[in-house]
């Protein structure tokens, strides 16, 4: 067993058990609540998206799955320092417990899955942008890497010889910063470019924007957080407090986009049984006015807009709007065509959200 003597660290300089211990046990229950939150996703989408394909379906499990385990090594590593060790705080200063290292590379993987689903959002809303998605998909993998080497290279050193890789560590971590942040500028860029002068429209990318850039902005913090207190205070274990929780905000991320797409898409008006097409705004034509009607004394004006949306497995529809219709409470609606035969509004199965899945 080590001792400070053998390290050259004076005992009265070890850092508190409030400044380790107490940090790793914060850290488990703040994992543990977003855990939670993340099994309630879990749940909703199941319950709500029951036609979603299986490709998604897996995405979900899987996350649920690696995260769960992901807790399992957070709540090993509080058991190992915090109760097996209890009263040996030298322990500290020993190598690593095994789950302390694996639950990076873990938590690596879970972020950089969701990273590449984000990056096919890119990929579709940039009109298949290789450079773009390229760009942020080898970002991703990147910090995947490094993740992996710093896990690798930690599981032979001791805690405190650790902080001799902390600039691989804080590379990667970085890394993921910053890919986050491209991430949201990208979608935010490529959704801005589909306006179409059409208020509703407009009004639904707006949100989507906005949801796009705070998505990204709570991973990036945490993501910051966790490199500004390992750099700041590497002595202590405030630092793996923030990152038991970074893995988990990515996974509530990634299925906080799918379970609310209706919301988004439909102003929480869609109907939960509705198994019809799907719709991305990934390509638009402003076909012009076709429909004018003026009256004088029962002034009533009527004009029409048809919109062509072209949805992610290439099946078209046409959002068409009008004064008159809106009188009727049915606008905006879509009629599906294919093959340039559109549908007329009776064929329809009535309302349809703007924005459908774009992943």
């Amino acid at each position: 067993m080590a001792d400070g003597s053998t390290l050259g660290i004076p005992l009265s300089e070890l850092p508190s058990v409030y400044e380790t211990i107490g940090c790793l046990y914060l850290g488990w229950g703040a994992s543990a609540l977003v855990t939670g939150m993340l099994c309630l996703q879990t749940w909703t989408y199941f319950n709500r998206y029951p036609q979603d394909p299986w490709g998604y379906k897996a995405l979900v499990a899987s996350l649920m799955f690696m995260e769960a385990v992901h807790e399992a090594f957070v709540g090993h590593v509080g058991w190992f320092y915090g109760i097996e060790n209890f009263g040996n705080p030298l322990t500290l200063l020993e190598k690593p417990v095994w789950t302390l290292s694996t639950q990076v590379v873990l938590g690596a993987f879970v972020g950089t899955v969701v990273k590449i689903c984000f990056a096919l959002r890119v990929w579709k809303f940039s009109k298949k942008n290789i450079l773009i998605t390229g760009t942020i998909m080898g970002m991703a993998l990147a910090q995947l890497g490094l993740a992996a080497a710093y896990t690798i290279r930690s599981v032979s050193l001791t805690l405190v010889e650790v902080d001799d890789i902390k600039t691989l560590a804080t590379a990667g971590l970085a890394l993921g910063c910053a890919t986050d942040i491209v991430t949201a500028f990208a979608l935010s860029y490529f959704l801005h470019k589909m306006r179409t002068g059409y208020a509703a429209s407009d009004s639904l990318i707006t949100r989507l924007i906005v949801y796009s850039v705070n998505t990204g902005a709570i991973t990036s913090i945490c993501s910051m957080a966790v490199v500004i207190t390992y750099n700041l205070m590497s002595n202590n274990f405030v630092f793996m407090a923030c990152y038991f929780v970074l893995s988990k905000l990515y996974a509530n991320s990634c299925l906080a986009t799918l379970n609310t797409r209706k919301f988004i898409r439909g102003r929480g008006t869609d109907n939960n049984h509705n198994t019809g097409p799907s719709f991305a705004m990934v390509n638009r034509t402003l076909t012009g006015l076709n429909e004018s009607k003026i009256q004088r004394d029962g002034l009533r004006v009527g004009i029409q807009q048809d919109v062509s949306i072209v949805s992610d497995d290439g099946y078209v529809a046409k959002l068409q709007t009008s004064s008159k219709k809106a009188e009727e409470g049915r606008v905006p609606y879509y009629v599906p065509y294919s093959n340039g035969d559109a549908k007329s509004p009776a064929d329809s199965e009535g309302p349809s959200p703007v924005y459908a899945n774009a992943w």
